[in-house]
């Protein structure tokens, strides 16, 4: 029989920036100042923080995780689209920014309009290729996540992510994880369709 419990942990709202944009933010040559690692391996949190504006309202002390990327995007939460006045805000998984949401961006040295990478990240499990096969899943494979107790749900529309750089974790972001009354180091259970 495949397995079937894996680690939750809950991701709350946060950026991603490219070299170019962290520069424009807090000034020319500063480098991300890594405060904690996460599970993900080369993945951490770092000390600074910006702030996120829409149309409507904006999203202060938003942290940014390292390391740089490609091209800077942020990930909120479904709840924060209605402050920001952007419903409709696409969810995605993270990095797939085609036909994303535009947002302007604040840091302490100034601030930029993006056309696209605002997205609220599609729920997702990490999965090493030894993990995959122990679980019996395969990479962009769609499962169901059963998580929490009393006020316990099933999870449609879970993606597997298999990767040799990936450990065994799924996360949920925090409106998810209230929603059904759990917290980090959560367990769940995969339902295969």
């Amino acid at each position: 029989m495949p397995e079937t419990k894996v680690l939750i942990n809950l991701s709350n709202r946060h950026v991603h920036v490219s070299k170019e944009d962290l520069e424009i933010l807090f000034g020319k040559g500063h480098q991300l100042t890594k405060t904690k690692d996460l599970m993900q391996p080369g993945q951490f949190a770092c000390a600074e923080t910006v702030t996120i504006k829409g149309p409507k309202g904006v999203l202060e002390n938003l942290r940014i995780l390292g390391p740089e990327r490609k091209e800077t995007q942020c990930e909120i939460l479904a709840s924060d689209q209605f402050k920001l006045g952007m419903p409709g805000c696409p969810v995605r998984e993270s990095g797939q920014l085609d036909g994303s949401a535009g947002f302007e961006i604040i840091g302490p040295a100034g601030s930029i309009k993006k056309a696209r990478g605002l997205i609220i990240a599609v729920r997702h499990i990490h999965f090493s290729p030894a993990d995959a096969e122990r679980f019996g899943v395969k990479d962009k494979e769609m499962v169901s996540l059963k998580a929490g107790d009393q006020r316990g749900a099933i999870f449609l529309n879970v993606v597997c992510r298999v990767n040799p750089s990936y450990v065994l974790e799924c996360h949920l972001d925090f409106d998810e994880g209230n929603a059904v009354g759990i917290g980090n180091g959560s367990m769940g259970e995969i339902i295969k369709a």
